[in-house]
């Protein structure tokens, strides 16, 4: 049973958006390893932006500064 943990900052991706990438997810672990869709598992977390760090920098701020 695959499982996919796909983990995005919280900046509005909509509900039709996250449709696409389970539905994606899904596909492409069928298409690449046969893995049955009916047994795959894919979970979306959304991170709020102050909780997630790059460079020593959270994305809140990275944002702001334009990067």
């Amino acid at each position: 049973m695959p499982y996919v943990n796909i983990k995005i900052t919280k900046e509005g991706a909509t509900p039709a958006q996250k449709a696409q990438l389970i539905k994606g997810a899904t596909q492409l672990l069928v298409d690449v390893l046969g893995k049955n869709p009916a047994t795959t598992v894919v979970v979306i977390d959304e991170i709020e932006t102050d909780n997630w760090g790059i460079a020593g920098e959270t994305v809140t701020v990275r944002r702001k500064a334009g990067k």
